[in-house]
């Protein structure tokens, strides 16, 4: 359809009698992901995912979603940019400041006990959240003993979140945060400033270990005291969370420390009763059997 001289883009929203076919375009575009790349968003939530992919579409300045299927399955570098558009890179440093006083006030006198930590930051984007942990474990003294594993699906973020390099005009609500959090030296002490762009200390990264894993596809790695996942799943639908539920619990050590997003919760799942709460409100949850 053509307005004003303009082609109208055909979406499920503007004609609904295509519900139906777009959704079989998008299964075998998953379908040919899964089996050409080796990556599964084939039970990622549809109402989100089919939004992500229609912007993709768009953007790659296609027309249906079966053009973007050729597309991605002759050529990598659009399947690269198709990944970066699903995987939505969202985060910010001590984002949700009261979790990262929850942790400090509550899990840090438990952490004291053990003699080596562990934690894994699943999913974690471009690095933000894991260098606000790594403040807060060399705060409380605790970083030299702890090893931090960062890992997410999405390499150009794991790149960025390698390079602790972020943007200056993001150091005015990360102070904030910061502060908020619980911080108890001056945040600009963490990092060096140059032109429009903010360097982390080196110091920060020295027991953060970046690598690429997969939730939907690939197994556990580690044993872990701590596993942070916080608003990832609430992409995923009930079977892969429900899987990536059993990830985590066979990833946890004893009396391990589950922590998740806002939007998140353990109930519900078959695993509910393998957890108890120790902060329902910042979704922290401890392992008892």
């Amino acid at each position: 359809m053509t307005f004003n001289g303009f082609q109208e883009t055909t979406t499920p929203e503007n004609n609904p009698d295509l519900t139906e076919r777009e959704t079989i375009e998008a299964d075998l575009l998953l379908e040919g992901v899964h089996r050409l790349y080796g990556y599964d968003f084939r039970n990622y939530a549809k109402p989100s995912l089919m939004r992500r992919i229609w912007h993709h579409v768009h953007a790659e300045n296609l027309d249906t979603i079966s053009q973007l299927q050729n597309k991605v399955l002759h050529d990598r570098s659009c399947f690269e940019r198709m990944v970066q558009s699903l995987s939505i890179p969202v985060t910010e440093m001590f984002r949700d400041p009261e979790l990262f006083r929850t942790f400090r006030r509550e899990i840090v006198p438990i952490l004291r006990t053990y003699p080596y930590i562990r934690i894994w930051h699943a999913g974690c984007s471009t690095g933000e959240e894991v260098y606000s942990m790594a403040i807060l474990l060399h705060e409380e003294g605790l970083y030299d003993k702890a090893r931090i594993y960062a890992t997410d699906m999405n390499d150009r973020s794991l790149k960025q979140a390698k390079e602790g390099i972020y943007g200056i005009e993001k150091m005015k609500l990360y102070t904030k945060n910061y502060l908020e959090a619980g911080g108890t030296q001056s945040f600009s002490d963490y990092y060096t400033a140059k032109y429009n762009s903010v360097m982390l200390q080196p110091y920060l990264r020295k027991n953060i270990i970046f690598a690429e894993h997969n939730l939907a596809t690939d197994r556990s790695f580690n044993e872990f005291n701590v596993i942070l996942c916080r608003n990832v799943m609430i992409y995923f639908n009930d079977t892969l969370r429900d899987q990536v539920h059993g990830l985590f619990y066979e990833s946890l050590s004893r009396f391990g420390i589950l922590v998740l997003g806002s939007k998140e919760s353990i109930h519900f799942t078959q695993f509910s009763d393998c957890y108890e709460p120790l902060d329902r409100v910042e979704k922290i949850y401890r392992k008892i059997k």
